[in-house]
């Protein structure tokens, strides 16, 4: 599995390869919900460690390095965030976080069945709106932003994305999340993220 620090020549790269850990979390997401609305009951840890990697994983490192970094980047070679590409991402992460709020929610009900309920919705909502999220930043995205991105610029993300992980999430966090999700692909039977293939940029945005 790529680690959330992995050591890539473009800061893309590295946000791609994070894309796949993601993805192996929602199939692992999908498959709790599943089993939630099977047994009209959470297996609560399972819930609860979703929770955790949406949040430390999915949010704080791999959409914060977006936020905080890439498209800082962007936005100074002249990269609109108020609309566009980027925006429109901007906004999906507060949907996702969103939803992820409401899957904590019901993973910390009482009310098991209806925690099952409410907790299989929104794991059907986030799944949905992450996958869509990171195909076209693969697709779209990333391909415009290596259009723009200067050498030096690379040099400075991946400097930043270093110094993330080192000083906001702390040492361990992201091997923690690592193993996290690890636990959920082998208990559910996910294909890990080091199994997937990272899509091939090319098309209309590839210049």
């Amino acid at each position: 599995m790529q680690a959330c620090n992995d050591k890539r020549s473009k800061p893309t790269e590295v946000l791609s390869a994070e894309h796949r850990v993601i993805e192996q979390m929602l199939d692992c997401l999908e498959r709790v919900a599943a089993d939630g609305r099977v047994r009209a009951a959470l297996c609560a840890e399972d819930a609860r460690d979703c929770v955790e990697f949406l949040r430390t994983f999915a949010d704080r490192c791999h959409h914060g390095k977006e936020e905080d970094v890439l498209f800082e980047l962007l936005r100074a070679r002249g990269m609109p965030t108020h609309v566009g590409p980027v925006a429109v991402m901007l906004g999906e992460h507060e949907e996702g976080r969103a939803l992820v709020k409401r899957l904590d929610a019901a993973a910390r009900s009482a009310d098991a069945r209806a925690a099952a309920v409410e907790f299989a919705a929104a794991a059907d909502e986030y799944v949905a709106l992450l996958r869509d999220h990171i195909a076209k930043e693969d697709g779209v995205l990333f391909p415009m932003a290596e259009s723009v991105l200067r050498d030096e610029d690379r040099v400075e993300a991946l400097r930043r994305y270093e110094a993330r992980e080192r000083d906001d999430l702390g040492a361990g966090t992201h091997e923690r999340m690592l193993g996290l999700s690890e636990r959920l692909a082998h208990k559910y039977g996910v294909k890990r993220a080091s199994e997937r293939a990272a899509p091939a940029f090319g098309g209309c945005c590839h210049h």
